[in-house]
């Protein structure tokens, strides 16, 4: 089952896979710089090791990056296909009313009201914002945290995926990088090249069988309120 998350998350996927790929060339040898002199005789050197720890400090932000930037796009996802389907407040599940809930706390009343014209229907897309979600903060705490509020399966294969525990030190690296609490230098000296393709792969792995959580979820539809028996 590869559905429009799949399939986005594939293309990132490659993406960043390529860039670390690229960085276990360059720790065994394999890459070297080409340069021009004054001469116009070209010179072949060894990449600087500092330059080196560079890059794959830089790794962490990529993983970040295609961390946050699929959560985000799963969540939009859920409430794009709550909006198709024209399922209103009533209609969904206590936990995701909660969230909406949530979500119109933090809206300016004027703005919700001209976004709204059938309340029952509009309120649960006029409270979302995208940008509220995540802000340097999201590990597989928080990702079990949202399924639980939203109804999705958080559970993962953890021989292949660690349970998602890798995210917490992208998480943290990416933070210290971002706040300057830490060097990319200090930051890159610590993991080889195949230290991190191996973090990165369990990532990758994780966050898919996450992704196809959802999209069970959303195909059956579970945001819906569902009487006990």
């Amino acid at each position: 089952m590869t559905g429009t998350l799949l399939q986005d998350f594939n293309k990132r996927s490659k993406e960043v896979s390529k860039y670390f790929i690229f960085l276990k060339n360059l720790e065994q040898g394999n890459i070297k710089l080409i340069m021009e002199g004054m001469d116009g005789k070209t010179k072949t050197r060894t990449i600087d090791t500092e330059l080196e720890k560079t890059l794959k400090a830089s790794g962490f932000l990529l993983l970040y990056n295609l961390i946050e930037s699929t959560m985000r796009n799963a969540i939009e996802a859920i409430f794009d296909d709550i909006r198709k389907e024209g399922v209103s407040f009533d209609q969904v599940s206590v936990e995701l009313k909660k969230v909406v809930l949530s979500n119109l706390k933090k809206r300016n009343p004027d703005k919700l009201l001209s976004a709204i014209t059938a309340i029952s229907l509009d309120i649960i897309a006029a409270g979302f914002d995208k940008q509220d979600l995540f802000s340097g903060n999201i590990d597989a705490k928080l990702i079990k945290k949202l399924a639980d509020e939203y109804g999705f399966s958080h559970k993962t294969d953890p021989t292949r995926t660690g349970n998602g525990n890798d995210l917490l030190t992208i998480k943290s690296n990416r933070n210290d990088l971002a706040h300057g609490i830490k060097s990319f230098g200090e930051v890159g000296r610590d993991k080889s090249a195949e230290e991190l393709l191996e973090i990165k792969n369990k990532v990758l792995k994780y966050l898919k069988q996450i992704l196809i959580n959802i999209e069970i979820y959303l195909n059956n539809k579970e945001y819906l309120h569902r009487k006990k028996l």
